[in-house]
């Protein structure tokens, strides 16, 4: 988690579709240790097709389950926690069930960060819905500033 400590600015594109309109994402993230040393606190904020948005998320690992785990809030009134996050070589991956205002399939999320170099990162974040295909919604390149 060390990875992500300092201020990073990140630019990015959404694709069109149920998660909201096509265009460019514009972000700035600075990530501190939590007293203790155990948590990563990042704040941030976006701006995108609909608008900005300001963040807050905790990185963890959980020991029992030997996983990664992430709660994030935003200034849309989103709240999400993510379990199960997984560091493999130089990638990291979420997948998430999301909440759906009609119920009617479920649709999972999943989100893989690569780890190019101690200052860069890129980022694609996909959706499946009822377990089929998975399709890009967005993806953006991370550069650390300070």
């Amino acid at each position: 988690m060390a990875y992500y400590l300092g201020t990073w600015k990140g630019e990015g594109e959404t694709k069109g579709g149920p998660f909201g309109p096509a265009g460019k994402l514009s972000s700035t993230m600075t990530c501190d240790w939590f007293g203790g040393g155990f948590h990563l606190v990042c704040r941030g904020e976006e701006m995108g097709p609909t608008g900005k948005r300001t963040f807050l998320n905790i990185l963890a690992y959980d020991e029992k389950a030997k996983a990664y785990t992430e709660y994030g809030i935003s200034s849309l009134g989103e709240s999400e926690y993510s379990t199960g996050g997984s560091i493999v070589g130089n990638k990291r991956t979420f997948v998430k069930d999301l909440d759906t205002a009609l119920k009617e399939k479920p649709i999972k999320l999943r989100y893989t960060e690569a780890q190019v170099s101690p200052t860069f990162y890129t980022y694609q974040a996909e959706a499946s819905k009822d377990g089929g295909q998975w399709t890009e919604i967005a993806e953006g390149k991370i550069t650390k500033v300070r």
